[in-house]
């Protein structure tokens, strides 16, 4: 496999493991308010990355130019600006998420939120008409061709077809849903500017333990925690901060190390149909004819977006 094959099968795995946690997010919310409930799991996802950081270089291959300009103060500039802006668009886009999934459901969640496929190009436009010349031009990806849009489009019909099976109206918590997706968008974003930058999982590491520290600031100040409550919600907090968190946002930043982040956004659209299809074997749930037929026109725009990619570069 090359190295992009690999990216999209590592970005594949993370949208498996993002979209079978949302069921896990919503039971823990019946123990802990959701800063303290993110602010556990990212403490606790963080630490799961640590004894992985020794196998970095048998991960990466070998010692990265990287690690010698870590050492450096600029370095330790980067290494801030990457914690602060990975992780705290994280600490806003998983905040949304965790409090808007009270008052809205699940489906309706899993649609808002995947808006950020179109909200992605969108701001990459932008960053490149606003700083054509700089640094930060590469953190769009590139000019997005006509077909990578059309299968986005055709991915978020797909995604209307499987989500929404009530009528299209907006209350509070498809407002925050909304607001997530900008904010994933923007995670999306900075990590595809500094994954190349970083070893995978030390950056990994920075934004969890940001995004943890910024969760735990608001519990305290807005919240009640309570260490049996952490308890009782033991297992969704392991879910979500070791499967869904440590494994899955590394192997997103190892896959964004490879792969524009449009395409990138259009992969993790998967996150909606495995979340139909954990449901479906986990707890029963049914699937109807609409619903295979959207989970069938997200697969079809993936797969043809490579295709047609493929085609375009042998030109």
């Amino acid at each position: 496999m090359n190295n992009k094959n690999i990216s999209i099968a590592l970005l594949a795995g993370a949208s498996f493991f993002w979209g079978s946690a949302l069921v896990a997010q919503r039971l823990g919310l019946s123990h802990l308010e959701p800063f303290s409930f993110n602010a556990v799991r990212f403490f606790f996802g963080s630490l799961s990355v640590l004894p992985l950081l020794p196998l970095q270089r048998l991960l990466l291959g070998t010692s990265t130019p990287v690690a010698a300009f870590m050492a450096q103060a600029s370095g330790r500039r980067l290494a801030f600006w990457g914690a602060l802006l990975c992780g705290g668009s994280l600490f806003a886009a998983i905040s949304l998420q965790q409090i808007g999934i009270a008052y809205t459901s699940v489906g309706k969640a899993g649609f808002l939120t995947s808006l950020y496929i179109i909200i992605v190009p969108l701001l990459g436009f932008l960053i490149r008409k606003a700083a054509p010349n700089s640094p930060l031009n590469r953190i769009g990806g590139g000019r997005v061709g006509l077909h990578i849009w059309l299968c986005c489009a055709l991915a978020i019909f797909g995604m209307y077809l499987l989500c929404m099976t009530e009528a299209l109206s907006l209350n509070p918590g498809d407002v925050l849903m909304i607001f997530c997706a900008l904010a994933m968008a923007f995670q999306l974003l900075f990590v595809a500017y500094y994954a190349p930058l970083f070893n995978p999982l030390k950056l990994t590491f920075l934004q969890f333990l940001t995004c943890a520290i910024f969760s735990a600031i608001c519990a305290l100040l807005w919240e009640n925690p309570d260490l049996y409550a952490v308890r009782a919600a033991w297992l969704p907090l392991f879910y979500t901060a070791v499967i869904s968190g440590s494994v899955a946002y590394s192997m997103q930043i190892f896959g964004q190390r490879a792969i524009a982040p449009m395409l990138a956004a259009l992969i993790f659209s998967l996150e909606s149909v495995f979340a139909a299809l954990a449901g479906w074997l986990v707890l029963g749930e049914t699937l109807t004819v609409r619903e295979i037929s959207g989970c069938l026109l997200i697969f079809i725009a993936i797969v043809l977006a490579q295709v047609l990619d493929m085609l375009r570069l042998k030109k």
